[in-house]
């Protein structure tokens, strides 16, 4: 027989419209999770959300054969200004699987192997600058990582140098924050109040980033090349199935998505660096092995294969952060069968259409799987511990088919960037007793962390 699903006590009429900051709802799910566990619902305005937070529920979620990506709330807002491009294309709309045969030979692991030293020289560039900052220098790393990212997205993809690693901050930046914080909230809000108030957001962030991918279009076109990378793919490539081309509408969709999800790196690289500061053991460790691989040379493509501490690191900064926070999942509709869908073995009932959200603060944090699930420890992520741990519990780039096609981008990505900052620069935090908090939108980020920066004292 199943059980009731867990659900905080609400308001009449309301529901649990309090339980929920739409300002912050990812730091919200994550409370909630920690109280409830592994599922629990709310119900606002008469609607009910489900949310996952257990790794065998997610995993059991992750099911292709019974259910599938669900492209609502949120995703369906941000729509607005990506249309149906890969990450916001409803399951029956062809648009997805002509994207995606296009564009996933261009970031496949051979391919982004050409893109290392691009993004290890754009690394530097900003390692550099931390190291010329002087004595007395404070910086917020997740601004100077936003900045990273865009650079190295914009030019191992599209081929352009934006040169935004100092001064005025590119306007896609901004872009990008307000128009995924409009997408979270607008659902939130009575349609009357998004059409009268709060459309104007949205709408000006969604012209800055299409202006931002249409000038990378104008650009190569100005300037033709024969690079072969993403924008190349997008412009000149069709698809082996069907034999269609993108529109240039829809090239600049799927420009316009790509830093959107790679954003999540940032976020993952800030709260790596206040875990390894929490934990100075795992710098000692992690130096050691850089110093045995690379010695006083330079990071090459060859060394990532042998880092497998610092990937160790990096994967339990994933588990922690939760920088991407979650997934929708809905069940496979059945033509006229409209019975409960069963969980865990039929420990839970759901209804045939209800969608569910994988909140992976839980899931990552699951005390099922993980001793002492709060602390950082890049051993149970390597070797035969990594393997023996549930599926549930590595999908920091979401599931199956629909899973994030920049996941290999943002592996190399982190990668380089980790070893190069653990290898060259001693961090220390401006306020020593600064706790984790965090907010965000399609990403999690720490809120107000400060650190100072200098070459590392050898």
């Amino acid at each position: 027989m199943s059980q009731p699903i867990p659900q905080p006590p609400g308001l009449p009429l309301l529901g649990n419209i309090k339980d929920v900051d739409p300002s912050n709802t990812w730091w919200s799910l994550k409370k909630l999770s920690e109280k409830y566990g592994e599922i629990f619902q709310i119900k606002v305005l008469g609607k009910t959300l489900m949310f996952v937070a257990g790794a065998a529920l997610a995993e059991e979620l992750c099911d292709e054969k019974r259910f599938r990506k669900f492209v609502g709330g949120p995703i369906v807002e941000i729509r607005y200004a990506v249309h149906d491009a890969l990450f916001t294309a409803f399951d029956n709309e062809p648009s997805w699987g002509i994207a995606h045969r296009i564009i996933a030979p261009t970031l496949s692991p051979s391919a982004l192997s050409d893109k290392f030293n691009e993004m290890r020289d754009i690394t530097n560039e900003l390692i550099e600058n931390w190291k010329g900052l002087g004595v007395n220098n404070k910086i917020a790393p997740l601004g100077d990582l936003n900045r990273l990212n865009l650079e190295v997205t914009t030019y191992t993809l599209f081929g352009k140098r934006l040169n935004g690693l100092t001064g005025p901050e590119h306007p896609a930046l901004k872009g990008m924050e307000d128009s995924t914080s409009e997408a979270m909230k607008r659902p939130t809000r009575p349609g009357i109040l998004n059409w009268l108030f709060y459309g104007g957001k949205l709408k000006s962030a969604t012209k800055t980033l299409r202006s931002y991918a249409a000038e990378l279009v104008q650009y190569r076109k100005d300037n033709p090349t024969d690079r072969r990378d993403l924008l190349d793919a997008l412009l000149t490539a069709k698809d082996p199935q069907t034999g269609k081309a993108l529109t240039e509408s829809e090239v600049i969709d799927e420009i316009v998505s790509m830093p959107i999800g790679s954003s999540t790196a940032p976020c993952l690289l800030t709260t790596a660096i206040l875990f390894l500061l929490q934990n100075p053991e795992v710098v000692t460790k992690a130096r050691q092995e850089l110093d045995a691989v690379i010695g006083n040379g330079e990071l090459e493509y060859e060394h990532l294969s042998q880092l497998k501490y610092i990937e160790g690191v990096m994967r339990e900064s994933l588990r922690l952060s939760f920088a991407a926070p979650g997934f929708n999942i809905e069940p496979i509709p059945k033509k006229d069968d409209k019975s409960p869908v069963l969980l865990g073995g039929g420990k839970y009932q759901i209804a045939h259409n209800q969608a569910m959200i994988i909140v992976l603060a839980g899931v990552n944090r699951d005390p099922e799987v993980f001793e002492e699930p709060l602390a950082f420890k890049p051993e149970r992520m390597m070797g035969e511990a990594f393997e023996n741990l549930p599926a549930g519990v590595k999908k920091w780039f979401g599931n199956g088919k629909r899973e994030c096609i920049g996941k290999h981008w943002a592996v190399q990505f982190n990668m380089v960037v980790l070893a190069k900052m653990i290898k060259e620069i001693d961090f220390e935090a401006v306020d020593p007793d600064y706790n984790l908090e965090q907010d965000g939108w399609f990403n999690v980020r720490p809120i107000n962390f400060q650190a100072k920066v200098k070459p590392r004292d050898i």
